[in-house]
């Protein structure tokens, strides 16, 4: 396994965690390059604060939750604002669904349970488990992390529910020039792999590619030159939304993992 990833070189394009992640590449063999597709994270208090006192005060039929962090978020201002108590039971209240075991282990720490969850830690998985309930003119909350979900929004509008959205947490775009950087790698090949840890990261890079009018090039890249190597189930998504088919993803989500999966794809194709 140390020589798996012999030869080549590796773009990580997460922010965090990217001294563990060059060790993990160095270790197979491969060379690692550091190149932020996502700026920092940060809470947004005051959309936060907005957010829970609409829950609140107009309590949804539905409530849809898709991370764990995001939801254990919600719960910290609720605590803050001294609304934490009132809070559960309008959850309680409410039928839930949940994406991802994380967000079911959060729920499990309050005393509460989904009524639908995924079959498979994804957006679609979550969006067939609500599919045979009637969603017409129903009020829904669904909780973000800090990024968009346009296949969940667009099948809820699809199915006539009215949707408020609340993101606890805000992405922020990568420092100038990093993007630049990263586009001519790809399109140029002078990468063999872009690791993708989170859906923002991919999102970025493909918004700065269309303005640059050079989507359908990167696009290409990724599909006879560059390998897409995403950590999980959200991130992929969010690779085939824009038409990318050929990714490598790990069956369990952990970057130790998305890097000894590249190494098994390598070595069979070599």
């Amino acid at each position: 396994m140390a020589e798996q990833l012999k030869g080549m070189i590796i773009a990580l394009a997460g922010p965090r965690k990217s001294e563990e992640m060059v060790k993990l590449v160095q270790n197979m063999g491969g060379t690692a390059v550091c190149r932020p597709a996502q700026g920092t994270v940060f809470l947004d208090d005051e959309a936060l604060r907005e957010g829970l006192t609409s829950w609140i005060n107009n309590p949804p039929h539905w409530t849809i939750l898709t991370t764990g962090m995001g939801f254990n978020a919600l719960f910290e201002m609720a605590e803050k604002m001294e609304i934490a108590e009132h809070f559960l039971e309008v959850l309680s209240g409410s039928l839930i669904a949940a994406r991802g075991y994380k967000t079911v282990n959060a729920l499990k720490k309050r005393g509460l349970a989904p009524e639908v969850r995924d079959d498979d830690g994804s957006t679609s998985g979550l969006i067939r488990g609500l599919q045979p309930f009637d969603m017409q003119g129903k009020e829904v909350v669904l909780q973000l992390h800090g990024d968009p979900a346009p296949r969940m929004v667009s099948w809820l509008s699809e199915v006539g529910a009215n949707t408020r959205q609340i993101l606890p947490y805000r992405h922020t775009p990568p420092e100038p020039g990093q993007l630049e950087r990263l586009l001519v790698e790809v399109i140029e090949g002078r990468v063999d792999a872009v690791a993708f840890t989170s859906a923002p990261q991919f999102r970025f890079l493909v918004e700065f590619a269309r303005e640059q009018g050079k989507l359908a090039e990167l696009l290409n890249s990724f599909e006879e030159k560059v390998l897409a190597v995403s950590v999980g189930r959200i991130t992929s998504e969010a690779l085939k939304e824009e038409g990318v088919q050929r990714i490598v993803m790990p069956e369990h989500e952990r970057m130790g993992s998305m890097f000894v999966e590249l190494g098994r794809y390598v070595a069979a194709n070599r």
